[in-house]
C-alpha cells in the first residue's frame, strides 16, 4: 500500500477539495511545533457516518478547550464530511477531521493571530487490531501515565496528549504486543493508547470514570447498550490487583470499535458471551 502521502482521491481543506497529493501545509505551522492540535476519528458504514454530529460537536469543543476557536459549525462540518466521502467514492471508511494552527504572524508558543485550519480525509481502513477481534488482543502495561486533568484538559481530543501513547504503543509493539493499558496518575487503569476500557466480574462490568481520560464516544455507546442488556455498569477507579480478578474484557474506540482482549501483562480473560454479545450487537447497530 502506498504512504499516506501518496495516493489518489482527495482531501476537505478549508471549505475546498484539494488533491491529496496537494493536501501540504507549511514547515512553520504552528500545530507542527506545538501540538495546536485536536482531531476526531470516525467510521462510515454502508454509507451513513455513525455519531458524526457528537463527534463534529466533540471537536468544536476540543478546540474551544485549547483556546482554538475553530470557525464551523457542526452542521458545516457534517457537511464536509459527507463531500469528502462523496468525492472519494467510499461507503465504508474511516475519517479523519483535524483542526489545527495554521502559518501565521507568530511562531512562538502564543499564536493568537495564526489562523485555525480544518482539514477532513477519508480512506478505508479495516480492523484496528486485525485478528484481535476473535482471540482478543495482548496487552503490555504502559510505565507511562495519563496526565491530571489539572496538567492538561484531558476531555479534549488533542494531539499532544498522544505522545505518551505513542511511546507506549512502540514499546509494546516491541514485546509482540498489540497495545498498551496505561494506569492514570493516581495509579488507578486508565485505557489503552487509543481506546476505553471494560471489565466483566460476575455479570457485571467495570469500567475506569472518565475523571482523567477521555469520555469516548463509543464508551459512551456501549454503555447504553449495556444498561438496555439490563447488565449492571460501574463507571469507578479500577485498582491494578483488581486485573486479577475480571474474567473478560475488551475495548471501545471508533477505530477499535469493540475488541475483546485476552491478556494484560501478565493477566489472561476469556473472550466470554458478554464480550461477544457486545460485539455483535454494536456491529448491528452501526450498520443499522
Amino acid at each position: 500500500m502506498a504512504g499516506y502521502d501518496d495516493r489518489d482521491g482527495f482531501i476537505w481543506m478549508d471549505g475546498k477539495l484539494v488533491e491529496w497529493r496537494q493536501a501540504n501545509v507549511h514547515i512553520l505551522t504552528h500545530a507542527l511545533h506545538y501540538a495546536s492540535a485536536v482531531f476526531e476519528g470516525e467510521r462510515c458504514y454502508n454509507g451513513k457516518i455513525f455519531k458524526s454530529a457528537e463527534h463534529s460537536a466533540r471537536l468544536l469543543k476540543s478546540g474551544e478547550m485549547l483556546d482554538m476557536p475553530i470557525p464551523y459549525t457542526v452542521e458545516q462540518i457534517n457537511a464536509a464530511k459527507e463531500e469528502v466521502l462523496k468525492a472519494n467514492g467510499l461507503t465504508d471508511a474511516y475519517i479523519r477531521a483535524i483542526a489545527f494552527r495554521g502559518v501565521g504572524e507568530e511562531m512562538g508558543v502564543a499564536s493568537l493571530n495564526n489562523p485555525v485550519r480544518l482539514a477532513i480525509a477519508c480512506w478505508t481502513w479495516g480492523a484496528y487490531y486485525g485478528d484481535a477481534k476473535m482471540k482478543g488482543a495482548k496487552l503490555d502495561i504502559s510505565k507511562w501515565k495519563r496526565p491530571s486533568p489539572e496538567t492538561i484538559p484531558c476531555e479534549a481530543k488533542a494531539s499532544g496528549l498522544y505522545m505518551i501513547c505513542t511511546m507506549s504503543k512502540h514499546a509494546a509493539q516491541a514485546k509482540g504486543c498489540s497495545d498498551a493499558m496505561m494506569y492514570d496518575y493516581r495509579g488507578y487503569v486508565a485505557e489503552a493508547t487509543g481506546a476505553n476500557i471494560f471489565f466483566v466480574k460476575d455479570g457485571e462490568v467495570h469500567t475506569p470514570a472518565p475523571d482523567c481520560i477521555l469520555n469516548g464516544i463509543t464508551r459512551q455507546t456501549v454503555i447504553g447498550m449495556l444498561r438496555d442488556m439490563q447488565i449492571k455498569v460501574h463507571e469507578r477507579h479500577i485498582l491494578p490487583e483488581e486485573l486479577a480478578t475480571f474474567e473478560q474484557c475488551w475495548l471501545t474506540g471508533t477505530a477499535a470499535e469493540v475488541t475483546p482482549v485476552g491478556q494484560i501483562g501478565d493477566y489472561t480473560f476469556e473472550v466470554g458471551d458478554i464480550t461477544r454479545r457486545v460485539a455483535t450487537e454494536y456491529e448491528a447497530l452501526v450498520r443499522a
